[in-house]
């Protein structure tokens, strides 16, 4: 796996040898920046963003958001393997100034209370498995993180049929492979 695009663009990034890790393959990452750039669903340039990744991994989202330019990345993981794999990835690329991990269960209440920034993009890759992405979802909405200009994706398998609170407003859907990856936010 590598970066694909901005000032880091075909550096390696280390993955996980286990299968608890499922990082967000190239194409579909590509894809999504292809997306967040060509289109007008991001109403800020990419450099100007806070970016928040959330169930995080090795980090391939964030790194990538890094590289092309945002502003920072916050890193949201608690498996410790890949919190290592993360944090290797970081000092490989020289992005320690640009990002902050947070090694903390998502779904731990008031688990985004201490963040002090306002996010123009969060990105969602939870295991296909997880039932508690709308509890995440209004955790969201109701913590004040987000920026008014925000773009919420969330990665899940193309089977997964989910219910979102009615205040997250979908607003694309794109299929790769065994993958779904949904565009959305909320109006603040």
């Amino acid at each position: 796996m590598r970066i694909i695009s901005g000032i880091a663009k075909g550096k390696k990034i280390l993955n996980p040898i286990n299968k608890k890790t499922r990082p967000l393959k190239d194409i579909v990452r590509e894809s999504i920046f292809n997306i967040l750039s060509h289109s007008n669903l991001l109403s800020v340039e990419l450099k100007e963003c806070l970016v928040l990744d959330l169930f995080s991994g090795v980090g391939s989202f964030g790194l990538e958001a890094i590289s092309r330019q945002a502003k920072k990345v916050i890193f949201y993981e608690n498996y410790q393997p890949a919190i290592s794999l993360l944090i290797k990835n970081l000092n490989s690329l020289n992005f320690n100034e640009k990002a902050e991990i947070v090694k903390k269960n998502i779904y731990v209440d008031n688990s985004f209370k201490k963040l002090k920034y306002k996010f123009n993009i969060i990105f969602i890759d939870p295991p296909f498995k997880d039932k508690n992405l709308n509890l995440l979802l209004i955790n969201i909405a109701s913590s004040q993180i987000l920026s008014s200009k925000n773009i919420i994706i969330i990665h899940r398998n193309k089977t997964t049929k989910d219910n979102f609170d009615k205040r997250f407003k979908i607003v694309r859907e794109e299929i790769y492979g065994s993958s779904k990856i949904i565009f959305g936010y909320f109006n603040l």
